[in-house]
């Protein structure tokens, strides 16, 4: 069974300003090289400046459009200060791909720590709060925009091995279609998707944590394998793009089956 596909590009993002956070690895650093292939002009957001860089030197020696900002989940001013930045460059925002999280130590609900609680918390719901609602201020101002927040197929349903990420993640879900009906009368189009076992650094720390992991994982999705990270990128980019102009509210999978 393979899981390489080759296509073609077809400019579904052109012309689109697109802000994507977590951009320095995995899910959102492949985001960043498919939107730009795409036509859009990105600005890519993450705590690692070098690994950043290095993305954006590699889009645009290929012709591409992309900037970097330093930026830190944890820390709300940071969030507000990168999004201006995106002004700062571009003037406005047509898209944005909330993809940046942190892990959780796997382990019980009883044993998880206040502090790890906390940083669940910060990282993967306060800060899309903070994202959002800037992004949202930026996006009115062009007319609207869309937004895509990554969750995960463990929002989903009891999640005993990952319980504070779960519980934020499915916090996320709710204030995704908070948004979208919120929003909507603004142009402003905001979806989640959930993706399953996808074979980022994530993974490999959980696997390393808890061995066996990758291959329970494998067993549990029908189409028999993870995810690649562009996999999981191109639903965003499609729900970013014009062709999912009535998409707004949607939680979509992207777990090859796991969660039906």
């Amino acid at each position: 069974m393979t899981n390489h596909i080759d296509i073609t590009s077809i400019g579904l993002l052109t012309g689109k300003v697109l802000f994507i956070t977590g951009a320095s690895r995995g899910i959102g650093a492949a985001a960043a090289r498919l939107f730009a292939a795409e036509g859009a002009a990105v600005v890519l957001a993450a705590r690692g400046t070098d690994a950043l860089q290095r993305i954006v030197a590699e889009i645009r020696a290929d012709g591409g459009v992309a900037d970097a900002v330093t930026m830190d989940l944890a820390d709300r001013a940071s969030i507000r200060a990168a999004i201006d930045r995106v002004e700062e460059l571009h003037g406005r925002l047509d898209g944005a791909f909330n993809n940046g999280a942190a892990g959780q130590q796997p382990g019980p609900l009883d044993t998880t720590s206040d502090e790890e609680v906390e940083q669940q918390f910060a990282v993967n719901f306060r800060a899309h709060w903070t994202a959002m609602t800037a992004e949202a201020a930026l996006m009115r101002r062009g007319g609207g925009g869309a937004i895509v927040n990554t969750s995960s197929i463990g929002s989903r349903r009891a999640n005993p091995a990952l319980p504070a990420y779960g519980a934020m993640k499915r916090a996320l879900n709710s204030l995704t279609e908070t948004a979208a009906v919120t929003w909507a009368p603004q142009g402003i189009r905001v979806n989640g998707i959930t993706p399953g076992g996808t074979a980022t650094q994530m993974i490999d720390e959980w696997e390393a944590a808890s061995p066996g992991v990758v291959e329970s994982i494998n067993a549990s999705v029908p189409l028999g394998r993870m995810a690649e990270p562009r996999e999981v990128a191109e639903v965003a980019a499609w729900l970013l793009s014009d062709r999912a102009s009535m998409v707004t509210g949607a939680i979509v999978p992207v777990d090859g089956g796991a969660g039906a």
